[in-house]
């Protein structure tokens, strides 16, 4: 069975199809700069076959369209009918509190996507535009909404709620939301079958280090508390945003003339690697080098991204009485060995032992033999975990 995996953001859309007896994949790509006269499109097929173009996507739905055409070409195309896709699954940001899980999509489920715009405004948007261009031109393919939020909806009121006034809390859905739940999920369950145990028997610390990060705790398969919050901006120190502050921070802002928009394009634009390093770039490989030429506020920022994630891992250890499986993640955790091996050097009381060896080859398992807690390195791979839930809502 053929399935193909969406991530409509707010400026492209990414595609794989997979074939789902073996999880093979079949083809993937790209269509950037929807809506501009510079549209483009890369696409690759599982016959090595590449494709670099222009095209014309001034819409999502001739987005979608290109997508199609790709998909079926006579020369480079990988089925010869659309029919052949038996579900699409849809990646969506934001599910609030009322999805716990990957749903079948319809109108209620539709207008909860809606809902969650004010939640998630820069992500619902363009994933709703996606489903509603892929209703229009393949109507008669069941999709299914995988949300980035649901993973993290088994976590308990003490870990979700903000100590502030409740009525206002539960009337406008303040709480904590938790977001990269396909990823986490995703790294979770591999991390168990790379140990031969059972998910359900392990308690495991997730960290998702990209340009957004965050850190999640997943005791026997469950996810008991995640760093990010209300929106993605909380928690950790990530590419742009700043994550953790003192909430003052921003009414002090307001007292100094900034204004909302002006805080909020520092907080989440400005802020971070970027706004520390103070090189131009967020790129962790740029301020690394920086580092290494002598850059003190490079260094800082290097610090400060270990420190926090440090005290983070420290915390999620509390929280669930230790931990089995320490687990890195995403750009920076699956290709940056200074960081896995910085945070590493920290977590000796926690019995974290790496072997530098494996650590700068990455093997999936770069613990030392025989200590615990384990600690690897697992590509994440969120584009096949949508089509697994995908294929298991179907069959329900």
């Amino acid at each position: 069975m053929k399935i193909l995996v969406i991530n409509a953001g707010s400026s492209s859309i990414k595609f794989t199809l997979f074939e789902s007896e073996d999880e093979k994949q079949l083809a993937k790509g790209i269509v950037e700069r929807i809506n501009t006269p510079k549209a483009s499109m890369r696409y690759s097929n599982c016959r090595g076959q590449q494709i670099s173009k222009e095209v014309s996507a001034n819409s999502y739905d001739a987005a979608i369209s290109e997508i199609c055409l790709a998909l079926i070409d006579k020369e480079t195309g990988i089925i010869k009918d659309l029919l052949e896709i038996k579900g699409i699954g849809h990646r969506v940001v934001h599910g609030g509190a009322e999805i716990s899980g990957a749903v079948r999509i319809d109108s209620k489920v539709k207008q909860v996507i809606v809902d969650c715009f004010s939640l998630a405004p820069l992500h619902n948007p363009p994933n709703y535009e996606g489903i509603e261009a892929c209703e229009h031109l393949l109507p008669q393919i069941p999709m299914v909404a995988v949300f980035d939020t649901a993973f993290h909806q088994t976590m308990k009121p003490a870990a979700y709620t903000y100590a502030i006034p409740q009525e206002v809390a539960h009337k406008n859905k303040i709480r904590r939301y938790g977001f990269h739940g396909t990823s986490h999920n995703y790294v979770a369950v591999t991390a168990a079958s790379i140990l031969g145990r059972e998910i359900g028997q392990l308690k495991i610390i997730t960290a998702h280090l990209g340009n957004g990060c965050s850190i999640t705790a997943v005791q026997h398969g469950q996810v008991v508390d995640t760093s990010m919050g209300l929106t993605p901006l909380e928690g950790l120190v990530m590419g742009t945003r700043c994550g953790d502050i003192d909430p003052a921070v921003v009414l002090f802002l307001r007292r100094l003339g900034f204004s909302l928009d002006e805080v909020d394009k520092m907080l989440n634009k400005a802020s971070g690697l970027l706004g520390v390093a103070n090189i131009g770039s967020n790129d962790m490989r740029d301020i690394i080098r920086e580092m290494e030429k002598g850059s003190p506020s490079a260094g800082l920022a290097i610090d400060l991204f270990v420190h926090r994630l440090v005290k983070y891992i420290g915390a999620y250890a509390a929280v669930m009485n230790g931990f089995d499986a320490l687990v890195f993640t995403a750009g920076i955790g699956e290709n940056v060995p200074l960081i896995r091996s910085r945070v590493c050097s920290k977590l000796g009381f926690l019995g974290v032992k790496i072997d530098e060896t494996r650590n700068k080859a990455r093997e999936l398992v770069i613990s030392e033999s025989d200590t615990k807690p384990a600690v690897l390195v697992v590509p994440t791979n969120e584009e096949l975990m949508i089509a697994r839930e995908t294929i298991r809502v179907m069959n329900v």
